[in-house]
């Protein structure tokens, strides 16, 4: 494996392909289309329920970038025309039109139309529907992600994932929540005690393990989030993290310190055993599967201060993954990609400046993908294609995700109190 040349590219976006920029409906455009709501909800639906779909339909189609987007809160008929020059504007080329029912049983639901203005012609008629009013996030999400198909583009799927996190509460407690990528959403599944680095167990997110240390040493356990049924996988003396899921979900990376020697370790669920993976007087932490579960990424302090390196499952030898900065403390993994934290020299946006860049095991290239502030807690979605973190900037927090293939970034402000640590 080539190490890592430190050869900074801002734009270097051929790590992973971009998209077409346009949608098939509008053939002949070399710009983006224009894409208006229309709210086609009766009045007896709650104002603050349509202004909130509104607002979440508006942000995810930004974070799409697919689209330009018509800002203007509209409303129709549910059989009004569908062409401009008939009250709609005559810029805009696609309508989501939509119309939201609430039921006696506290379940929402949604029928969408997405329309082609030009031709007048309906391109999908959709429906959706979630069973408690609390969860409304998820309708916006699941329409935008239905547009994004509609339109022919690449696929959005990570809109619609929970985000699991555990929040400090007070001094010695923590709970452990379960939110939308923009945290409008949020549910608590476990609190009392201090309950801390939340891992998803599956992909599709129906468990996840935590650990907790309410008892007189660490335990791992696992929680089915609709049941909150929980299961005990071990315990431990000292450190003990679910740090990794494998691809098959049979087997986890965990840092233990079973004799204060902090070190990653496999756990396999069927065996009930463990692997030693690294056996350093040190500290080895954060470890998290790449190349097909061959190879192991984890931070480590061989060389004085946190860095990445990594190593193969049937090997010794330890390879150091990155040659800048002096505190890369915390890494996520994607095929053979890595996206890991590193702090940055003082700059004129402050003395703390902890930056995410991205490599590969692959090529030679690291590219940048902040500039400002404290960006941390690092996490690949399922696709690869975006990531998000916890950024940190002039005393404020908010949820960030970078969509790689097109090289921008979006923030939500977060108003949860304190993110020890996240999954998603």
């Amino acid at each position: 494996m080539k190490k890592v040349i430190f050869a900074i590219i801002l734009g270097f976006t051929s790590l992973f392909a971009a998209g077409d920029a346009t949608i098939e409906i509008v053939k002949t455009m070399d710009k983006l289309p224009v894409i208006q709501l229309q709210d086609a909800s009766s009045s007896g639906v709650s104002s603050l329920l349509r202004n909130n779909i509104f607002k979440l339909l508006i942000a995810d189609l930004k974070i799409t970038t697919y689209y330009s987007i018509n800002e203007v809160y509209g409303v129709s008929g549910w059989d009004d025309s569908n062409r401009v020059g008939y009250g709609i504007d005559t810029k805009t080329d696609v309508i989501l039109r939509y119309k939201v029912t609430e039921e006696l049983d506290d379940s929402i639901s949604v029928n969408t139309k997405l329309i082609n203005t030009r031709s007048g012609s309906v391109i999908s008629d959709r429906s959706f529907k979630i069973s408690k009013a609390s969860h409304y996030p998820f309708v916006a999400h699941s329409i935008i992600m239905s547009v994004v198909k509609d339109t022919k583009q690449e696929p959005v799927d990570w809109m619609n994932r929970y985000i699991v996190f555990s929040k400090n509460t007070a001094p010695g407690e923590s709970e452990i929540v379960i939110a939308d990528y923009t945290l409008t959403f949020q549910q608590t599944i476990v609190k009392g005690g201090l309950n801390i680095f939340p891992k998803w167990a599956d992909k599709e997110q129906n468990s996840f393990y935590y650990t907790s240390n309410s008892g007189k040493r660490p335990v791992i356990y696992k929680v089915s989030i609709m049941s909150g049924q929980r299961e005990e996988i071990i315990s431990g003396d000292g450190m003990l993290i679910v740090s990794d899921v494998s691809s098959d979900e049979n087997k986890l990376l965990l840092t233990m310190a079973p004799d204060e020697q902090a070190d990653i370790f496999m756990y396999d669920l069927r065996s009930k055993s463990l692997l030693r993976i690294t056996n350093y007087r040190g500290v080895d932490v954060s470890g998290s599967f790449v190349d097909d579960d061959t190879r192991v990424v984890f931070v480590s302090d061989r060389l004085g201060y946190p860095n990445i390196f990594s190593k193969a499952l049937k090997e010794d030898r330890v390879e150091q993954m990155v040659y800048h900065g002096k505190n890369n403390s915390s890494a996520s993994t994607y095929k053979h990609y890595i996206v890991y934290s590193g702090r940055d020299k003082a700059s004129e946006f402050g003395q703390q400046v902890f930056n995410l860049y991205l490599i590969s095991t692959k090529t030679d290239f690291i590219r940048q993908l902040t500039a400002t502030g404290k960006n941390l807690f690092p996490r690949f979605s399922q696709d690869g294609g975006s990531v998000l973190f916890i950024k940190d900037y002039t005393n404020e927090s908010a949820l960030g995700i970078v969509r790689l293939s097109v090289n921008k970034s979006f923030h939500f402000p977060i108003h949860v109190g304190k993110i020890q640590s996240l999954d998603w």
